[in-house]
């Protein structure tokens, strides 16, 4: 094996493979809610219900007649609710009237903030744009901010699931640091 020069001294432990480790719960005050239009791909939407599911998540709005591949999306499949919309502008004018979560979107837009710089609120409900054609619109007029994930190389996005699982994990990331604080 290559000796690795990081600065440290070689490590003698030895690691043990630990698979299924107990799942970690997020605080109290923090939930997020997905909501996704109706995608290209079912399996995107499998692959965001798996990720979302590793991070707790127990609601995804669905716009459209979206199905879920269980053999992707594995548990998640059987724990997160999954509230299937004709459209998911009059669910979000409904969720921003009430004032309970704050609507952030996961969009490229001329006012959005990198994900590393943006403090997610702890109840957030994140809009996730088409693979294609983003957010529409008339959503992101519902939005109380965008965040994007930075891109260094082409294409210009990632994908709409890899995309997805990175900002679930900021937000669990910052759910628990905040907890630690």
């Amino acid at each position: 094996m290559a000796d690795v020069d990081s600065g440290h001294e070689a490590n003698e432990e030895t690691f043990v493979h630990l698979r299924h480790k107990p799942v970690q719960s997020l605080p109290a005050n923090s939930e997020m809610v997905l909501a996704v239009p109706q995608l290209r791909s079912n399996v995107n939407l499998s692959r965001i219900a798996r990720a979302a599911g590793c991070c707790g998540i127990k609601k995804i709005l669905v716009e459209g007649n979206a199905k879920i591949d269980p053999k992707i999306a594995r548990d998640a499949a059987n724990t997160i609710e999954f509230e299937n919309r004709r459209s998911l502008r009059p669910a979000l004018q409904k969720e921003k009237q009430k004032g309970e979560f704050s609507l952030i979107g996961l969009e490229q837009t001329t006012h959005s903030q990198p994900i590393y710089e943006f403090e997610f609120p702890p109840k957030t409900l994140l809009v996730i744009g088409h693979e294609r054609n983003g957010i529409t619109e008339d959503i992101l007029g519902l939005l109380h901010a965008t965040v994007e994930i930075p891109v260094f190389g082409l294409p210009y996005s990632f994908n709409v699931a890899t995309a997805t699982s990175i900002a679930l994990y900021e937000y669990v990331r910052q759910q628990l640091q905040r907890q630690t604080d």
